[in-house]
């Protein structure tokens, strides 16, 4: 079962970017949402060796993720709500990660994500205007997620912490992608670059609740 929706979902986030980049993205709003959903069912199928409050906390994570798609969908005056939306799904995250592996300082991914972040701000902070703030607080947050996704994985080793981590880092660089593509220069390969890194984190992540 779990790899029939894995191949679905692989399907239906190709027909998802591909639309994109058609004239009209009417099929967006069923491929992109519909990808999450089967993506959200692998966590919910879960029932490997991962402890069941860590499987449910990165199940509701899923959840407020799928929000946040949906949010981004629509008209720019969304932004804000599928912001804070993705940003709560990395709170879930975080408390999944800590859960499982406990809080971990891990210097070793601190550093190097403190000095990605800083030069993605860098590059951002002239074009944020009135979203500084909110995008700060949401670059926290993720950085944060992937720091304790890193650290359990270095604290445990165990492949489902492993599959997550991945998952983080990918989600990292899929927002990095996104936030350049949106406020600094549009490019033409933005949104493949970001859909794909972003359903193969999720996909990651909800597949590390079986292990």
């Amino acid at each position: 079962m779990i790899l029939l929706l894995s191949i679905l979902a692989l399907g239906t986030a190709v027909f998802a970017i591909r639309a994109e980049y058609q004239p009209t993205r009417t099929q967006v709003y069923i491929f992109k949402p519909l990808t999450t959903i089967l993506i959200i069912l692998i966590a919910l199928l879960g029932e490997g060796a991962a402890p069941p409050l860590y499987r449910w906390l990165i199940l509701v994570g899923l959840i407020f993720c799928l929000g946040g798609d949906v949010f981004l969908m629509l008209p720019a005056k969304f932004f804000i709500a599928g912001l804070v939306s993705f940003l709560i799904g990395h709170i879930f995250y975080i408390v999944a990660f800590v859960s499982d592996g406990g809080f971990n300082l891990a210097l070793v991914w601190l550093a190097p994500l403190i000095v990605f972040g800083l030069v993605i701000y860098r590059l951002l902070h002239s074009h944020l205007g009135k979203l500084r703030g909110p995008v700060i607080v949401y670059v926290l947050a993720i950085l944060t997620m992937a720091w304790q996704a890193l650290g359990r994985w270095s604290a445990i080793g165990a492949s489902g912490a492993l599959l997550a981590a991945a998952g983080a880092v990918l989600f990292v660089i899929s927002d990095a992608v996104l936030a350049l593509d949106r406020f600094r220069q549009k490019f033409g390969a933005a949104r493949i670059v970001v859909l794909s890194t972003y359903w193969a984190a999720q996909w990651l992540i909800a597949l590390s609740t079986h292990y």
